[in-house]
C-alpha cells in the first residue's frame, strides 16, 4: 500500500523563516531568565498570541486557523530553538483540547475552542497519578454521576501549566469493574474547585509549571463529558498518537538550537592559534549533531503528515512513538554534545547549550517515557 509523503512547501518554509526571525526578536531574549527564575514566560506567550500563534491547531470553524501538522511542528520547534517552555506553552493548550476537537460535543466545541483560540483560555491535560503514569488503567480518580453532574475527586500529578489553564481536561474512572473500559473524559473549568499543589522545581522547561492538581467532590456537567463514558481510555490514546510527533518537533528544536550555538562558538573560539572550527575531530562531532537531528526533524515530518492524512494505513500509533523516541533520544544526545563543545563555557549557565541540554531530558519521559515507546514499536512490529 502506497504511504503518504510530504515535502515542505514554500508556504512552509516561509513560516519558518517568519517563525524563526520571531523567536529570535521576542522569545529569545527572556529565555535566560525564565529558566533562571522558573517562571512563566508571560511575554513570550502574550507575544505568541499576538501573531495568533494560539490558533494555529484550532480548526477554522472554531476560530483557529487550521493549520497542517507540518505547520504545527514547525513552530514548536522554531520556539524551542531557543526556549523549550515557551514552545510547551503553545503545545499544551492544543493537547488539552485535542480529545474536545476529536470527541467533544458541538457544544463544547463552540463554547471552548474559540477561546483558546485567541489566547484567551489556555488549557492542561490530566492523565498521570502518582501510581498511573504508564499504566494508565491504574487510575484512581472518580467521577461519581448525580443528577445532571458528576462529582469528581482525586489528584493528578505532573500537570503541565498546572494554576494558568483555565480548563483541565481530566480522566476518570466512571466504571471501576470495567477496567480501562471503565475510564471517562472530562473538561472541567479551573474555578470549578480545581486545587493546585505546589509546583515542582525542576531540572528543565523551568518556565513551564508542574504541579498536582486536586478534585474534592467537584461539581461538573454532564454536559462536559467528553465522548460517552468508558471511553476516555480510547480518547487518552488516541490523543496522544496525535501529540507525540509535536513533542518530537520540540526536541528537534532543543537539537538544532544546541547545533547552531555550537556551530557559532566553534567559529569564534580559538586553540592553538586558530578557531577550533578547523579541528576535525570537533568537525566531525557538530557534523553528526546536524545529521541526527535532520534525521529526527524528517521522522517528524512523516508522522505528521500522517496525521494530515488521516493515517490511512493506520500507521500512526508506530511512527509517531518512533518520532517522539527518536527525535527525544537525539535531542538529548546532541544537547550533550553541544556542551562537550563548548567545554567549561557549555557547563556554565552563561551559555545556552546546558539550558538545552537539562531541557532535553524531558522530551524522554513526558507523553510517554521512550521505554513504552519502544514498546508500542515492537508491538506493532510483532503483534
Amino acid at each position: 500500500m502506497d504511504t503518504p509523503t510530504f515535502a515542505l512547501t514554500e508556504t512552509h518554509r516561509e513560516f519558518r523563516d517568519t517563525l524563526r526571525r520571531f523567536a529570535e526578536d521576542r522569545v529569545a531574549p527572556h529565555a535566560a531568565e525564565v529558566d533562571r527564575e522558573a517562571r512563566y514566560p508571560k511575554e513570550s506567550f502574550d507575544a505568541c498570541v499576538e501573531l495568533e500563534l494560539s490558533a494555529l491547531g484550532i480548526p477554522v470553524e472554531y476560530g483557529g486557523a487550521g493549520a497542517d501538522m507540518v505547520t504545527q511542528a514547525i513552530m514548536a520547534e522554531e520556539l524551542a530553538r531557543v526556549c523549550a517552555s515557551t514552545s510547551l506553552t503553545m503545545l499544551i493548550s492544543k493537547l488539552g483540547m485535542l480529545p474536545v476537537m476529536n470527541w467533544g460535543s458541538e457544544e463544547l466545541k463552540r463554547r471552548y475552542l474559540p477561546r483558546v483560540a485567541t489566547g484567551e483560555y489556555q488549557a492542561s491535560y490530566c492523565l498521570s497519578e502518582a501510581d498511573a503514569g504508564s499504566d494508565v488503567a491504574a487510575m484512581r480518580t472518580r467521577a461519581v454521576r448525580d443528577g445532571d453532574d458528576y462529582l469528581l475527586s482525586g489528584t493528578k500529578y505532573w500537570i503541565t501549566n498546572a494554576g494558568i489553564s483555565d480548563t483541565y481536561t481530566v480522566f476518570a474512572v466512571t466504571d471501576p469493574a470495567a477496567g480501562r473500559r471503565g475510564i471517562s473524559c472530562f473538561l472541567v473549568e479551573a474555578d470549578w474547585g480545581v486545587e493546585v499543589a505546589h509546583h515542582e522545581d525542576k531540572m528543565g522547561v523551568r518556565g513551564s509549571p508542574t504541579a498536582a492538581v486536586s478534585f474534592d467532590e467537584v461539581r461538573v456537567p454532564a454536559a462536559n463529558l467528553i465522548g460517552k463514558e468508558g471511553e476516555g481510555f480510547t480518547i487518552a490514546m488516541h490523543t496522544l498518537d496525535r501529540s507525540r510527533p509535536t513533542i518530537g518537533a520540540q526536541a528537534v528544536g532543543i537539537a538544532q538550537g544546541a547545533t547552531d550555538y555550537a556551530a557559532g562558538y566553534m567559529l569564534e573560539r580559538k586553540a592553538f592559534g586558530k578557531p577550533i572550527a578547523d579541528l576535525q575531530g570537533l568537525r566531525f562531532m557538530l557534523a553528526d549533531m546536524a545529521m541526527r537531528t535532520e534525521a529526527a526533524r524528517t521522522l517528524v515530518y512523516r508522522a505528521c503528515s500522517l496525521i494530515d492524512s488521516g493515517d490511512p494505513a493506520g500507521e500512526l500509533t508506530r511512527i509517531g512513538a518512533m518520532a517522539k523516541c527518536f527525535a527525544s533520544d537525539t535531542a538529548m544526545a546532541v544537547s550533550t554534545d553541544g556542551v562537550q563543545l563548548l567545554g567549561g563555557y557549555g557547563f556554565s549557565k552563561d551559555f545556552p547549550v546546558e539550558r538545552f541540554m537539562r531541557d532535553a531530558k524531558i522530551t524522554q519521559i513526558y507523553e510517554g517515557t521512550n521505554q513504552i515507546q519502544r514498546v508500542v514499536i515492537a508491538k506493532g512490529l510483532l503483534g
